[in-house]
């Protein structure tokens, strides 16, 4: 009897171990975008196992197979690095920054970079496999952005802070681009097998599920597009603001749940759509507050965070309605949750990694980075909130850049944790990858 359990238990860990691999091998985990990872929790943190610094932000999030995790820095390079040891196994360069998560499928890492390039990459050897080139990146644009000086100068937005972050279906690859374009490249050979052309630029990356690919674009509109064919097949208005152009935007990328499409706008809502047709079940306001960050979904509920309210909400899947939510002091939240088990995790531009127990509905522990240690205190007020009067001298446009610079300073988690073996992966715009345990 030993033997025969023995025996079925070997046999269903070989039969999980590929579909763990293939969960962590793309942002946020799968396909459909669920943000949920099926790996032991982290629910107290013991120690830093390791960190791996680079000569850039780490605002890619990284992708894990095979014992190997693969992430970008805005130093231009993509870097292999081993899981257990935190050594470098390779690093490929590219002309730019690299921002854009990537997608690790059959010995192939693909990514872009703000070079225009889309890259593929052989896993074992860091030597590529091929390049399609873009008609080129750019960050969203707008006059009078933000309210910022003057008023008649069209200005890029230093808060478009990522690329697409490509998705692996049925021998294709599919990202957006700041060109405008949704792409969809043969993975073997990097032709084109189709382009869809939004009305700006696109960054947010595509889920797909059901032969559909679903993403927004900063134009305003949601999409969904046949995968197979690039046909559309829907689109969804958002908000617009053509004054400063703040509420406006999708950035966030959509997860794809029991029939449903969510996603986050700058224009301060959550979206939930119905996945065939596009109409809207419901639309949660957060009150003048983007929702950059991705949400995750998980047994009926919906976990994202959002920006200037810096908070952490958890809502019914179904009809909208909050469940609890979790106030970490005005501290703005690009990333988004890493759900396992009864925990959630998920980055700060405090410079922090929040766990979160989601059973109780309390705020687990934090682990602070090199950055928000070494400058956290010159930038945060004595309540804990953000002091952004120390970063940002006025109004001007230049000031802006500049004080957006000095929020980076400490070391924040733009980046989306991904948790593999027990350990939480995460980056840094301290230039570190932190290995959590």
């Amino acid at each position: 009897m030993r033997s025969t359990l023995g025996v079925a238990l070997l046999f269903a860990l070989l039969l999980d171990a590929p579909a763990q691999a293939a969960q962590t091998a793309t942002f946020r985990g799968d396909l459909q975008h669920s943000g949920v990872y099926q790996t032991p929790a982290v629910e107290r943190f013991s120690r830093v196992k390791w960190k791996f610094a680079t000569h850039g932000y780490v605002v890619s999030s990284p992708a894990v197979a095979d014992g190997v995790v693969y992430f970008g820095s805005t130093d231009g390079r993509l870097y292999a690095v081993d899981a257990a040891a935190g050594t470098q196994r390779w690093k490929f360069q590219t002309g730019s920054r690299v921002v854009s998560s990537p997608a690790i499928a059959d010995g192939v890492a693909y990514f872009g970079s703000y070079d225009g390039d889309f890259y593929a990459v052989d896993t074992a050897s860091g030597h590529l496999k091929w390049k399609f080139k873009t008609g080129g990146e750019r960050r969203f644009e707008g006059t009078h952005l933000h309210g910022t000086q003057p008023v008649m100068e069209t200005m890029p937005d230093p808060f478009d802070v990522y690329l697409s972050s490509p998705a692996v279906w049925n021998g294709s690859v599919y990202f957006g681009s700041g060109d405008g374009n949704v792409y969809s490249l043969n993975a073997s050979t990097g032709t084109l097998n189709w382009s869809y052309k939004t009305g700006d630029v696109v960054h947010a990356s595509p889920a797909i599920d059901d032969g559909t690919l679903f993403i927004g674009s900063w134009d305003s509109y949601f999409y969904a597009i046949d995968a197979a064919s690039g046909t559309l097949k829907w689109r969804f208005k958002t908000g617009v603001d053509p004054d400063i152009h703040n509420q406006v935007g999708i950035q966030s990328s959509a997860a794809v749940a029991g029939g449903i499409v969510y996603f986050g706008c700058r224009d301060s809502h959550l979206y939930a759509l119905d996945e065939r047709t596009g109409d809207k079940k419901w639309a949660f306001s957060t009150g003048q507050s983007w929702v950059i960050s991705s949400p995750a979904v998980d047994a009926g509920t919906v976990y994202f965070a959002t920006s200037d309210s810096g908070l952490f909400y958890a809502l019914d899947a179904v009809t909208g309605a909050t469940i609890f939510s979790l106030d970490y002091d005005h501290w703005v939240s690009f990333s988004s949750p890493a759900v396992v088990g009864q925990m959630a995790y998920i980055g700060s531009n405090a410079g922090t990694l929040n766990a979160i127990n989601l059973k109780a509905r309390t705020k687990a522990w934090s682990f602070k980075t090199d950055g928000s240690k070494q400058n956290g205190p010159k930038y945060t007020n004595a309540d804990g909130s953000p002091k952004y009067e120390a970063a940002y001298a006025s109004d001007y446009y230049d000031d802006l850049i500049i004080g957006y610079a000095n929020m980076m300073s400490v070391g924040a988690v733009v980046s989306s944790p991904v948790v593999s073996g027990g350990v939480i992966y995460v980056g840094s715009t301290d230039g570190n990858l932190y290995a959590l345990m």
